[in-house]
């Protein structure tokens, strides 16, 4: 059985073209506008997961609206922001929202699709709780790879996807310095320097909000980032 997803974005070349690549690789691909006529869809049946532009129309935060709304009916549904505001506020606003995930429109179509099916199998591996999968576990941190989970002294860090991986890609070597090209590797992103570093600050800032006394990412002046050895 195929997945539906949802895209919703203003701009016709552009939904054309995320419309097409994902039916490619075997989604059921439905496009929207705008927000209206997305949340009449959405009223009658919730898609699989959703990918939605920040601006919408005349909308300067439709996205951030459409956002809320289907947060508020699904907790688990796979929401990914796709856009082209791509601020520090802009990010952490999608993302408070209950975003899964936050990505630049300068991403490839190769990239999006492989979001998308890692979203996917993180929402497969949390409704299949007796599956066997990888664990790192250092100090109070548990890691568990097939389902994207991270958690910190017993309780649930929210990571985006693109969180987890560099989350993930510094705690299998702790104390290697990881330099942002490595980072951007392991997350499956290309952006640049200062993004990777909003990244880790989001990051970092989830942790602390669980633990104040939280210092185990390491800045490497020159260099990178490590989790502490």
């Amino acid at each position: 059985m195929s997945r539906h997803v949802a895209i919703v974005e203003d701009e016709p070349a552009i939904r054309a073209n995320y419309s097409e690549a994902l039916r490619r690789y075997g989604f059921e691909v439905r496009a929207y506008a705008d927000r209206l006529s997305a949340q009449t869809a959405f009223a009658q049946k919730l898609p699989d997961l959703v990918i939605i532009d920040v601006g919408l129309g005349d909308e300067a935060e439709g996205g951030f609206d459409l956002c809320r709304e289907l947060r508020a009916r699904a907790a688990t549904l796979p929401i990914l922001f796709l856009t082209a505001r791509d601020s520090d506020l802009d990010v952490i606003s999608g993302l408070r929202l209950g975003a899964d995930d936050y990505l630049s429109k300068s991403i490839s179509l190769p990239q999006l699709t492989a979001r998308v099916q890692a979203l996917f199998r993180r929402l497969d591996a949390l409704r299949a709780p007796d599956a066997r999968e990888s664990v790192f576990e250092l100090r109070a941190l548990r890691l568990e790879l097939e389902r994207m989970r991270v958690t910190w002294q017993a309780q649930e860090v929210p990571l985006t996807v693109t969180e987890f991986w560099m989350c993930h890609a510094l705690v299998r070597h702790p104390g290697h310095v990881k330099s942002r090209e490595q980072l951007m590797r392991e997350a499956q992103i290309v952006v640049d320097d200062a993004t990777i570093t909003s990244h880790i600050k989001r990051m970092r800032r989830k942790f602390e909000a669980l633990d104040a006394a939280f210092d185990e990412i390491e800045t490497m002046h020159g260099a990178g980032y490590r989790w502490r050895p």
